[in-house]
């Protein structure tokens, strides 16, 4: 993409374009040290020293132990591993998930009721919250494992998950505890994050949502899980096949620079900017008469939602109609879901009881570290120009 067709990217929630300066330094470092990892002679001890470093640099970077993270090709597998460590157990338990789920965990989770499990979502609110409230009343005796996602990737809603880590130890006092996992997907890079915090059992990561290359995720596990998928052994047996040294070594870079933390003053920066850009182009928007912002509340709660996601609809124009205006413009936003795009329903959106002809017309603005506020006005001004052509 050309440097405007950057600035005018406007579906970070999808995929963020690369930083082309950590692909090259991690793709330059690969090619030096190509080894199998798992050799034993000197070209693989040399790679093994490669990835464990990444492996270091990341766990820095997230304050966790460096031996409690995993790497993966992506934010699925990272989401899949703790969901199918409940498979092996002798008896068969209770699956619980948000309403608000991606796709990655809400389709999988379903896959459990073939293998005997029991599996209920868990409601939200019309804010698109799922409340620790909400989660405990799920709860059953035999629950064995909970998914609450850290951030929305449809409407940006920021989910309570230290709240509910809380909720579910204590509603488990003198029970065993079900697992609790976090997709935070679209929370690293995008708000600050603690995966150390106790009651999170394990954590997705995926690093292309910031700047890195497809195929490459991370998964924290506090405690060491059962794998469902044997192979090789790589990963401490978590996650078998050869590693993605070059994947690893460009995730470990980018959370280095992008997670948002205060040993990371630049990011921490950037992220404050973010929420005044947002702030004044949701103002933008509600001006124009026929937009409502999804969840309706957004614009009196912004501190429950993350600055680089926004959800609205615009009476008279479904959205794959205002995609198509604004992207022949050279504007490119989405109608949700990049992983959803091929299926007619709004799962997250039905959740929130958002009427059907409100869903039809809803379309996602999404943002990262190189949108820059004049971009993000000179949307808004050609959305202002689809709606009063829809809407004179």
């Amino acid at each position: 993409m050309t440097k405007e067709q950057t600035e005018h990217y406007f579906d970070w929630a999808a995929t963020s374009p690369c930083d082309a300066e950590i692909l090259r330094k991690s793709l330059e470092a690969t090619i030096e040290r190509w080894g199998n990892p798992s050799s034993v002679h000197s070209a693989g001890k040399e790679t093994k020293e490669l990835l464990e470093e990444a492996r270091k640099r990341c766990a820095e970077s997230l304050d966790v132990p460096a031996e409690k993270l995993y790497f993966t090709s992506g934010g699925t597998e990272s989401d899949h591993i703790p969901l199918l460590s409940v498979i092996n157990r002798p008896q068969k338990g209770h699956v619980l998930f948000s309403s608000i789920e991606h796709p990655a965990i809400r389709e999988q989770a379903l896959e459990l009721k073939k293998c005997g499990f029991t599996v209920d979502s868990i409601p939200a609110d019309k804010n698109g919250i799922i409340t620790a409230e909400a989660v405990t009343k799920a709860l059953k005796p035999e629950t064995v494992i909970v998914c609450v996602m850290a951030v929305n990737n449809e409407t940006g809603a920021i989910q309570p998950i230290y709240e509910i880590a809380d909720a579910i130890t204590k509603a488990s006092a003198g029970k065993r505890r079900p697992k609790f996992h976090v997709d935070c997907v679209q929370a690293a890079g995008k708000i600050p994050l603690n995966l150390s915090y106790k009651g999170i059992d394990s954590a997705a990561i995926s690093a292309h949502k910031i700047c890195g290359p497809r195929g490459t995720g991370l998964l924290y596990l506090a405690d060491a899980a059962e794998p469902f998928l044997r192979g090789g052994g790589q990963e401490k047996s978590m996650r078998s096949g050869t590693e993605n040294v070059y994947g690893a070594l460009a995730l470990s870079f980018c959370l280095e620079k992008y997670l948002i933390r205060k040993e990371n003053p630049a990011a921490e920066e950037r992220f404050q900017a973010q929420k005044k850009y947002t702030e004044k182009f949701i103002q933008g928007l509600t001006a124009l008469e026929p937009c409502t912002l999804l969840p309706y509340s957004r614009a009196e709660n912004e501190e429950f939602y993350s600055p680089w996601v926004v959800q609205a609809a615009f009476r008279n124009i479904p959205g794959q109609v205002m995609l198509r205006a604004l992207d022949n413009e050279g504007f490119c936003i989405s109608t949700g879901s990049a992983c959803s795009s091929r299926k007619n329903s709004r799962p997250v959106l039905e959740a929130m009881h958002v009427t059907a002809k409100e869903s039809e017309t809803a379309v996602r603005f999404s943002f990262g570290p190189l949108t820059t506020e004049k971009a993000m006005q000179e949307l808004l001004a050609e959305v202002s120009k689809v709606v009063k052509t829809f809407n004179p």
